[in-house]
């Protein structure tokens, strides 16, 4: 049994090595396949964490993506008000502009119309002046209108019953007046007014009717004035004849009113 046991055999030798090798490249084998599967769970989890992550990138971004759209058509929308109010300012602001460019040449209308009130009234306190004593007397009337300034002169003082001649105490209230119109850039307009009694007798061969014997008389006024000085391109004789009555002419007093010449003193425009 002992000889059976020290003795060598070289198959049974062989089959060992070759018993040991393949247990060693098995146990190798194994090792190397169990080293591959970690690492590549480990990489698959690794990914799977990447893959994560970036998905809720994505949901951040779409999230931001879909924030921004909503803030853009906000802004969008806030810029289109902006425009509106934009153009309705702009309406607004050349509205302002019409109407302080109204209220400016209202101004300036008024300003022109309180300087000729003042210049009207200048000229009435110095006709109210120069003429006190007529005033006193009842030759002459003065009134300040608001376009300008009527002189109101009965016939009785300028004129003789039935003529169209001026006497001498006519002449010297005209002539008080001229002297203050040549002084004035005034319009003069001449007013003959008679009362409605029909021209009859030596006048009526010469003045057909109230209407030629009213501007008669108003034509003597103004050829006085001319020859006072008075421009004649500024003046102007015009008649009424009996149709504008400031009395009644039922009554010897109401047509003596009616007699008359009215002077009217009209501011021009631009005069100085």
């Amino acid at each position: 049994m002992r000889l059976f046991d020290t003795h060598w055999h070289p198959q049974a030798e062989a089959g060992a090595r070759m018993a040991r090798l393949v247990l060693a490249c098995a146990l190798l084998l194994s090792a190397t396949a169990c080293v591959t599967r970690g690492t590549h769970l480990e990489e698959v989890g690794r990914l799977e964490t990447m893959n994560q992550d970036l998905e809720r990138r994505v949901e951040n971004l779409t999230r931001a993506n879909s924030s921004l759209d909503a803030e853009r058509i906000k802004l969008a929308d806030e810029l289109e008000d902006l425009h509106q109010e934009r153009a309705t300012l702009a309406r607004d602001v050349s509205k302002l502009q019409e109407t302080k460019d109204l209220l400016t040449e209202h101004l300036r209308e008024r300003d022109e119309q309180v300087n000729e009130l003042s210049k009207v009234s200048s000229t009435y306190e110095a006709l109210v002046d120069d003429l006190q004593s007529d005033l006193t007397a009842g030759r002459i009337q003065i009134e300040q209108l608001r376009d300008g300034i009527r002189l109101n002169l009965p016939q009785d003082v300028l004129f003789a019953s039935g003529s169209a001649k001026l006497q001498n105490s006519g002449r010297v209230v005209i002539r008080k007046v001229a002297e203050r119109l040549k002084t004035v850039t005034h319009r003069v307009e001449v007013q003959g007014h008679s009362d409605n009694v029909p021209v009859s007798g030596r006048l009526a061969s010469r003045y057909g009717s109230n209407w030629e014997l009213a501007v008669a008389r108003a034509s003597q006024v103004v050829r006085l004035f001319e020859s006072s000085g008075v421009e004649p391109g500024r003046m102007v004789a015009i008649s009424f004849g009996e149709h504008a009555p400031v009395g009644e002419n039922a009554t010897p007093e109401g047509r003596a009113r009616n007699r008359r010449i009215e002077i009217r003193l009209i501011p021009v425009d631009g005069a100085d």
